[in-house]
């Protein structure tokens, strides 16, 4: 008795790689891998940004705290902290969490369970966004510096006023803010969340204002 012959197999089909780009409103296409500063737009920026909510939502009032007015005040601070900061460095605290339209804004602790490989992607699109805005793909490292002390503050006010953290908590994860808004320099802000377009329009406006 002889045996059937064994079927063949077909080749198994070659998987594709997972897409790696997302379509913008503008029509750009961004690889997240390799982001060319060509694709990069600013309308793209402030549209995301201003949709992005802070603390996972967790705040308080009828619209999200979003990463565009994060951005606007972060950048204030900056320059209540050194006064008479250069346009350029201004523009690059404005900047600080433009890979945010993209990626999203992880808090903290999830940042810290990822590890290295959300790092390379948010480098790569910060690389690519400053050049495409006329900065230095790494900025110095005093403008580090100054723009993570500032965001420190910004977020001591923003966990103290809407993510409902109390004074001594939110001092001991952020530190509290000392002399940026004492005397001459005015009081802090009381923070009021802003809509979308609102958020969006603002973002642009200071953009424009710093842009070369």
């Amino acid at each position: 008795m002889t045996s059937s012959p064994t079927p063949s197999r077909s080749p198994s089909p070659r998987s594709k790689p997972p897409r790696a780009w997302q379509r913008m409103l503008s029509g750009r296409r961004l690889d997240l891998l390799d982001p060319s500063p060509l694709d990069v737009e600013i309308e793209d920026i402030a549209h995301g940004l201003a949709r992005v909510a802070r603390w996972n939502g967790q705040t308080t009032g009828p619209h999200g705290f979003s990463v565009a007015q994060h951005s606007l005040l972060v950048e204030d601070i900056a320059c209540r902290m050194k006064p008479g900061l250069e346009r350029r460095w201004r523009l690059a605290v404005l900047l600080h969490d433009a890979p945010e339209y993209v990626i999203g804004d992880m808090i903290s602790p999830f940042k810290g369970v990822i590890g290295g490989d959300y790092k390379a992607v948010e480098k790569r699109l910060m690389a690519a966004i400053h050049i495409r805005f006329g900065l230095p793909a790494e900025v110095p490292a005093e403008i580090t510096t100054l723009t993570k002390k500032a965001d420190h503050v910004s977020a001591f006010l923003e966990a103290t006023q809407l993510a409902g953290f109390g004074v001594e908590e939110a001092s001991t994860l952020f530190g509290r803010p000392t002399g940026i808004y004492g005397g001459a320099k005015g009081v802090p802000p009381v923070l009021v969340p802003m809509d979308a377009e609102t958020a969006k329009t603002a973002f642009l406006d200071r953009f424009a204002l710093l842009s070369p």
